[in-house]
């Protein structure tokens, strides 16, 4: 479910083009121009605006922002007005990078995205930066997360609702079995959690909770310290519950001594279009305070004014 909230009647590409031009032109740059337009066009009018910029003056639309922008206000603009795929396979590029590694996100694309959509993110890698995004994942990560981020980030999950029962009660066992005998990293383990739907992986982590008395996301907290173990439990609430994710993903991004604004531009960006609602609904349920409050209390200007355009709480 879309949060934004679109004007009734949306200028034409070319006109939001033309706007765009005037926003850049002169000394200074109007960003709230910008954020009028760009802030309030879904995925499909932002592609169109692209194309029609470059076809009406020879230039790139990215490009321009890029010079003309600077700082969080830059970035959540130039990931915005990427198209989806293409902004997941950048994200993940940078999550390869020694200075902005991160196993965390390449997880969340691969965890939170649709079958049909991570398959686009890996043409769109493939298309941008010349190799595979699993070849670059493999490079860049080691030992028990490249075990399980490789074969994540290559699955093409069923989407439907099918679940097999019994199929679910035998690998709740196999769960509950490698989690005793600490075996977390276990081939059998990854499989499931890499290859199963979505709805079957529901199905088996209910049954795990009414035959052993525990949620498998508790008996995996054996130490909490654990990298890795907290890395397992990312990926089964990111596969199952996202919102519970995503609002600890704020949570820790806007309670941090210092907002952590990568986090934040990465969640609202990316899910704007798709379930922010929800996790607002999650956040306030967990902080008893409105996202767009905590937003608002802990950001300023142009990218405090970005955000809560693209939470559905800026003036159309």
């Amino acid at each position: 479910m879309a949060t934004l909230k679109l004007p009734s009647t949306v200028p034409s590409p070319s006109e939001d083009c033309e706007q765009l031009r005037k926003a850049f032109a002169g000394w200074g740059t109007n960003e709230d121009l910008i954020i009028q337009i760009l802030a309030h066009r879904n995925g499909a009018q932002r592609k169109k605006i692209q194309n029609t910029y470059s076809e009406t003056y020879g230039e790139d639309l990215l490009k321009d922002l890029d010079s003309e922008l600077s700082s969080d206000f830059q970035r959540v603009v130039l990931l915005w007005t990427l198209e989806s795929a293409e902004r997941d396979a950048y994200l993940v590029n940078e999550a390869t990078k020694k200075l902005t590694a991160s196993n965390w996100v390449i997880m969340e694309v691969a965890c939170t995205r649709s079958s049909e959509q991570l398959l686009c993110v890996r043409k769109a890698y493939h298309a941008k930066y010349k190799k595979s995004m699993e070849e670059d994942i493999a490079h860049h990560t080691s030992g028990d997360f490249r075990k399980l981020l490789v074969p994540l980030v290559s699955a093409f999950r069923y989407e439907g609702n099918e679940v097999n029962m019994s199929l679910a009660k035998s690998e709740a066992k196999t769960f509950h079995q490698k989690i005793c005998d600490k075996a977390y990293n276990d081939d059998e383990v990854i499989r499931i959690l890499a290859t199963r739907s979505k709805s079957q992986l529901n199905a088996t982590f209910n049954h795990y909770n009414d035959q052993f008395g525990n949620a498998i996301t508790k008996d995996l907290k054996a130490d909490p310290e654990d990298e890795y173990l907290k890395f397992v439990r990312s990926i089964i609430k990111c596969l199952t519950v996202p919102e519970k994710y995503y609002e600890k993903v704020l949570r820790l991004a806007i309670n941090k001594l210092g907002t952590d604004e990568r986090a934040l531009t990465r969640v609202v960006v990316t899910r704007a279009e798709v379930d922010l609602q929800r996790i607002a609904e999650e956040y306030q349920r967990r902080n008893s305070v409105p996202l767009d409050r905590a937003v608002a209390g802990d950001t300023s200007g142009d990218y405090e004014k970005m955000l809560l355009a693209l939470m559905g709480h800026g003036d159309a």
